[in-house]
């Protein structure tokens, strides 16, 4: 039987400060990591606040961080990083403010790249059939209904 280490809560602290220095992280993501170390929930509370006051963690540098991540890595459209941003508990204001971080004009490029290459990708001669995939494939990756139709339909033709 393997046993788990037992934390002090100084080694939990120094531990979760390297945690949080290796990449942005949100307060969901510490705390799950701090109930892994079986920390009692003062004592999580309290090495969250100690985080927060020393600039380990931040929850709109996370916001804007993941946010131009998702967009210029994964090619994401905003509909997708909000959706996650959400499921993170990242609140209204923040990932408003991380959305902010993507031009149009680049979000508008990205997604006429995007769309463009996985159209010339899809190998399916009824066209029905690979305005479907296209489309499954977009709003998938998070990007507005309407800007998915426009393109399809423009490609398509």
């Amino acid at each position: 039987m393997i046993s788990q280490k037992i934390y002090t809560v100084d080694e939990a602290k120094r531990a979760i400060e390297r945690y949080c220095v290796y990449q942005e992280r949100c307060h969901k993501e510490v705390e799950k990591k701090l109930i892994a170390y079986k920390m009692i929930p003062e004592v999580r509370d309290h090495i969250i606040v100690h985080l927060i006051e020393h600039n380990f963690l931040n929850e709109e540098r996370f916001a804007k961080s993941f946010a131009r991540g998702k967009f210029n890595i994964k090619k994401w459209g905003k509909q997708r990083i909000t959706r996650e941003l959400k499921f993170r508990e990242i609140s209204a204001y923040n990932i408003i403010s991380a959305l902010k971080e993507i031009s149009d004009e680049d979000y508008l490029l990205s997604f006429n790249e995007l769309a463009e290459k996985k159209f010339n990708a899809i190998n399916e001669t009824n066209h029905y059939k690979k305005m479907k995939k296209l489309s499954d494939f977009l709003l998938y990756r998070g990007w507005e209904s309407q800007l998915v139709y426009e393109k399809v339909n423009e490609l398509v033709k």
